[in-house]
C-alpha cells in the first residue's frame, strides 16, 4: 500500500496573508534606519523623500508580484518566477541567496535590533559590548549578550513554527495586531503629548557621507529596500493560500499601503522628537524619539513595546524563509530533506531549523554592512523578476491583472529603473559589498552545476498554474 505524500494545505486567508505582509515589512528596517539616514542625507525633507520613494517602489513591485503569484501559485516566490523564466540555474541561485540575504541575514538582523531594544534596560546586550571574536573594521565576527538574546529568540520561534502553520498564523495575527496598535498609539501620542518641535524639520545635520547627495541618495535606498523588504512576503506561501486569485493581491497591495502610510508618520515623530544631528548613527532611533518624546518612564514602556514589535517580524520571517527551500527540494533544487513535510503538523521541519541554525551564526556579523548587504541583493533579484513578468506578459493565456495593465509598463518599469540605477551606484560606490553579493551568487551557480544539477534533471521543472 502506497502512502500518500504529505503535502502543504490552503488554509491562509487574506488576514493572515496581510499579517505576514505587514509583520515582514515592518521591523528592523523602520526602527533602526532612520538615524543612519540622518547621517548620509542631513536633510529632513530627504529623509523624508527616500520613504515616500520607497513607498512607490515597493507599491510598484507589489502589483508586479501580484500578477506573478497568481499565474504561478506555488510556494517559492522569485525561485518559482526565475526557474520558469530563465531555466533552473536561476531558480536555484535566487533560492541559494534568499537562504543567507533574503531570509536568515534579516531575521540576524532583526533579532539583534530586539536585542539592543532590550538594551535600553539592560545596557550589557547593546551590540556595542559584544566581544570581537575574528577580523578588523568593518568586517568582524563578535559574540555578547546581544548575540545571547538574538539567538534565544531565534531559537523560540524556530521552535514554534515546527508545530503548524495555523499555529504560527493564529501567533502571527496577534503580533501584528499589537504591533499595529503600538504604532498608531505611539504616533498620536506623539502629537498629543509628545515634547517634541517642529522646527526640528528646519535643522538639517553635519553629513557623515563623502559621496554627493544623489549618488547618496542611491545608495541610502538600500537601507529603505531592507525596510520595506517583505511587501512580497505572501508570493512565499501561495501554496497555503485560499483562493490565490484574490487574496495575494489583496495582501500585497493592503499591506504595502498600511506600511508605506505608517514609515511616513513614524519618520515624521522622529524627527519631531529630536533634530537629526541628534539621532546621527543612533541604532534605536525609537527608544530616542520615545525617550525625548515622553521621558525616561514612559519611554521605557515604548522600548519594550517596540522590541516586541521587532519579535513580529522576526517571526513572520522564520514562517516565510522554509517555504522558499521547500520549493526548491521538491523539484530537486535544493537538498532533498528540505521537501520532508511533518505528517503531523504539515510543515517543512528541515528546512526551518536549516534556517534557524543559519540565522544564529549570521548575528555575529556587522549590523550596518549585514543591512546593505541584504539591500543590494534582494534587489538585484526582484528586478530581475519584474523582467521576468514582462516576458511571461507575452505569452498565451497568461492571466493579466488590471492594476498592472493600467499605464502598462508604467508600474514594471519604475521599478526596474529605480533598481537598475541602485545597482549601478553600488557597483561603484561600494564595490566591496558588491563582491560580496556577486560571490554569494556565483557560488549558488558553482553549487547548483556541479552538485545538483544531474539530479534536478531528472525532475520536470515546475509547471505554471492559473487560478482564476
Amino acid at each position: 500500500m502506497t502512502t500518500p505524500k504529505t503535502s502543504l494545505l490552503r488554509q491562509l486567508g487574506v488576514v493572515s496573508a496581510t499579517a505576514l505582509v505587514v509583520s515582514n515589512m515592518i521591523g528592523t528596517g523602520i526602527f533602526t534606519t532612520s538615524g543612519f539616514l540622518a547621517g548620509d542625507l542631513g536633510s529632513p525633507n530627504l529623509v523624508l523623500w527616500i520613504w515616500v520613494v520607497g513607498a512607490v517602489v515597493a507599491l510598484c513591485g507589489a502589483f508586479c508580484y501580484s500578477e506573478l503569484g497568481v499565474n504561478m501559485p506555488s510556494s517559492g516566490g522569485e525561485y518559482v518566477y526565475l526557474t520558469q523564466a530563465f531555466g533552473p540555474t536561476w531558480g536555484f541561485m535566487t533560492g541559494w541567496v534568499s537562504f543567507f540575504a533574503g531570509f536568515s541575514a534579516p531575521i540576524a538582523a532583526g533579532a539583534l535590533a530586539f536585542a539592543d531594544y532590550l538594551g535600553h534596560f539592560f545596557p550589557a546586550l547593546h551590540g556595542e559590548h559584544s566581544r570581537v571574536l575574528l577580523g578588523s573594521g568593518d568586517w568582524t565576527l563578535s559574540f555578547g549578550g546581544a548575540q545571547l538574546v538574538a539567538c534565544a529568540l531565534v531559537l523560540v520561534f524556530t521552535v514554534i513554527n515546527i508545530f503548524g502553520v495555523v499555529r504560527v498564523a493564529r501567533l502571527q495575527n496577534v503580533l501584528t495586531g499589537a504591533k499595529i496598535l503600538i504604532l498608531i498609539a505611539f504616533i498620536v501620542l506623539a502629537f498629543t503629548g509628545g515634547h517634541g518641535s517642529w522646527s526640528n524639520f528646519s535643522l538639517h545635520a553635519v553629513r557623515t557621507a563623502k559621496t554627493s547627495l544623489s549618488a547618496q541618495f542611491a545608495i541610502s535606498l538600500f537601507w529603505i529596500y531592507f525596510a520595506y523588504s517583505g511587501w512580497n512576503a505572501a508570493t512565499y506561501v501561495a501554496e497555503e493560500l485560499r483562493q490565490p486569485a484574490r487574496t495575494l493581491p489583496l495582501a500585497l497591495t493592503v499591506g504595502t499601503l498600511l506600511v508605506g502610510a505608517l514609515y511616513l508618520l513614524l519618520n515624521v515623530v522622529f524627527i519631531y522628537a529630536a533634530p537629526l544631528e541628534v539621532m546621527k548613527g543612533e541604532v534605536a532611533v525609537g527608544a530616542l524619539a520615545a525617550s525625548r518624546l515622553f521621558g525616561p518612564q514612559v519611554a521605557d514602556m515604548f522600548s519594550a513595546l517596540l522590541a516586541l514589535s521587532l519579535m513580529s517580524m522576526v517571526n513572520a520571517m522564520i514562517t516565510i524563509g522554509p517555504r522558499v527551500y521547500y520549493a526548491m527540494a521538491k523539484n530537486k533544487a535544493f537538498l532533498s530533506s528540505a521537501a520532508k513535510v511533518h505528517p503531523k503538523y504539515h510543515t517543512p521541519v528541515v528546512a526551518i531549523v536549516a534556517q534557524g541554525v543559519c540565522t544564529m551564526l549570521l548575528t555575529m556579523t556587522p549590523f550596518p554592512q549585514l543591512v546593505t548587504y541584504i539591500g543590494f541583493t534582494l534587489n538585484f533579484f526582484a528586478v530581475m523578476s519584474v523582467v521576468s513578468l514582462m516576458m511571461f506578459r507575452r505569452r498565451p493565456g497568461w492571466q493579466k491583472l488590471r492594476v498592472v495593465s493600467f499605464a502598462y509598463p508604467l508600474f514594471p518599469v519604475v521599478f526596474l529603473v529605480v533598481g537598475i540605477w541602485m545597482t549601478i551606484m553600488g557597483l561603484q560606490l561600494k564595490p566591496w559589498i558588491s563582491l560580496a553579493t556577486i560571490v554569494t551568487i556565483a557560488t549558488g551557480a558553482l553549487v547548483y552545476h556541479f552538485g545538483l544539477r544531474s539530479h534536478a534533471q531528472q525532475t520536470p521543472e515546475p509547471t505554471i498554474e492559473t487560478y482564476s
